[in-house]
């Protein structure tokens, strides 16, 4: 197929496939997300297939010819892996050096060595906040336990005092912070600024981290009183190492993006005027591709070359860091793809007419939506990427700020209480030594805390914006 005939079929998927009225509409997204849901939970496929199949299976409960659904998904797919791909690809490689060079370790030691007692669990929060800025959930969670552990067993701590904390901070930084693949997909689909959501978010996250972590974990250590289980304490990596990067230079490192992102954001506040230079330099150098290519290429020195890495273990740790993100960026495609596939169908429209029906005020829906396909498929990615595709159109006559206060609401509302469907649930349930039962009462509790805190703040914001 010609690049032509590609960019035809592209702007023909912009346009509705179907006319198919909102009621059969409805029914076809029902459907289209049963599919999903089934296709995981049942059958166990994998995302990847389950929203390619789920979004032709929408495509045709709507009546729309099979060419053009299959056009809408794959401009949706194109368009969503061109937007966030590199900046995913580059956050993982930021991670793996992190983790690979021993930075992350000295983050951690060099915290706990100025906390004790009762500012223990504020400690662990704070670590885990910093580590899970750059890097997937999952990963922060194989670098957290080993210090969860050993903090509890060598400090006689409550597991569940040490651990809730830690685990509040990375998941509040994979539903609310970007460069995470969720909020990444959600600004794209949005239309969001994304310094203005990052900046937005940091001030949700704080407070909703304080109450799901340090004030919970009180609770969670009496409705759960476990000792660390000794054969989950794993070699930490930097323990191999002959020397490791500094505290001051690993901590720069992981907010230089931060830090870049937020500064254009504010410039652009402050200056409001695209043709000043000022504001043009940092257009550039606080876009998300710049700003975490800087980090990765100066982590290289202050991460890899500090912990003694050759230039070939250097490309060695790039290479290593990519292949685990593939399904990741499959799933994020994927889902892309059938969000395109529910605008062009008209879903978005559908939407607007329901929210105006109703009177639900636009945060308050794209939280409700994230809400249940989280509880169905027990993916929080997917439940932001499906449910910023089913609100973008109430995005379009937005303010930049409320713009990003509905990324936000999306990304809270897919933490939403984990359960048996989600891997995290089961990660969380093993690593800590676990029954069902309680990890339901502090894993579970501590997502739903998260999801209901983080939109209370998020509608106080927008009152008060």
């Amino acid at each position: 197929m010609t690049s032509l005939s590609v960019e035809m079929l592209a702007a023909d998927a912009a346009e509705p496939i179907t006319s198919a009225g909102n009621a059969q509409l409805g029914i076809a997204v029902l459907a289209g997300i049963a599919v999903i849901v089934l296709l995981i939970t049942k059958l166990k496929m994998h995302a990847f297939l389950a929203l390619t199949i789920g979004s032709l299976a929408l495509g045709s409960f709507a009546g729309a010819a099979p060419a053009d659904t299959i056009a809408s998904f794959t401009a949706g797919l194109g368009s969503t892996v061109a937007g966030v791909g590199v900046l995913i690809a580059l956050g993982a490689i930021l991670g793996k050096l992190l983790a690979d060079s021993g930075g992350a370790d000295q983050v951690v030691d060099t915290i706990l060595a100025k906390a004790s007692g009762r500012a223990m669990p504020w400690a662990m929060v704070l670590i885990a906040s910093i580590i899970g800025l750059p890097l997937f959930f999952e990963v922060g969670i194989v670098l957290m336990i080993p210090v969860v552990l050993l903090v509890a067993k060598r400090g006689n701590y409550s597991l569940m005092r040490i651990g809730i904390p830690a685990l509040a901070g990375l998941s509040v930084m994979h539903g609310l912070i970007p460069p995470h693949p969720g909020p990444l997909v959600a600004i794209d689909a949005l239309d969001a600024n994304l310094g203005v959501t990052l900046a937005l978010g940091v001030l949700v996250a704080v407070p909703t981290v304080i109450i799901a972590g340090p004030v919970f974990s009180r609770y969670a250590a009496r409705w759960v009183d476990i000792k660390p289980p000794e054969n989950m304490i794993p070699q930490r990596p930097s323990e191999e190492l002959d020397r490791r990067p500094s505290f001051g230079a690993t901590l720069a490192t992981i907010l230089l993006p931060v830090f870049l992102m937020l500064l254009n954001a504010l410039v652009e506040i402050v200056v409001d005027d695209p043709a000043n230079g000022l504001q043009k330099v940092t257009m550039v150098i606080g876009s998300p591709l710049i700003a975490l290519l800087a980090a990765v290429l100066v982590g290289m020195f202050t991460l890899g070359r500090a912990a003694g890495f050759t230039k070939g273990r250097l490309a060695g740790t790039v290479e290593k860091s990519l292949a685990p993100i593939a399904g990741i960026l499959l799933i994020v495609g994927a889902g892309g793809g059938f969000k395109q596939t529910l605008v062009d169908a008209g879903v978005g429209q559908m939407i607007l007419d329901f929210s105006e029906n109703w009177s639900i005020p636009a945060l308050l829906l794209g939280w409700l939506i994230a809400v249940a396909i989280r509880l169905a498929t027990g993916s929080a990615t997917v439940a932001t990427i499906s449910a910023a595709g089913l609100v973008a159109p109430l995005a379009a006559d937005m303010s930049t700020s409320h713009a990003a206060l509905l990324v936000l609401a999306v990304g809270a509302g897919s933490l939403f209480f984990s359960h048996v469907n989600d891997a995290g649930f089961w990660l969380v349930k093993e690593y800590f030594g676990m029954n069902v039962g309680q990890t339901v009462k502090t894993w579970s509790v501590m997502e739903t805390i998260i999801s209901v805190v983080a939109m209370a703040f998020i509608l106080l914001l927008s009152l008060l914006l």
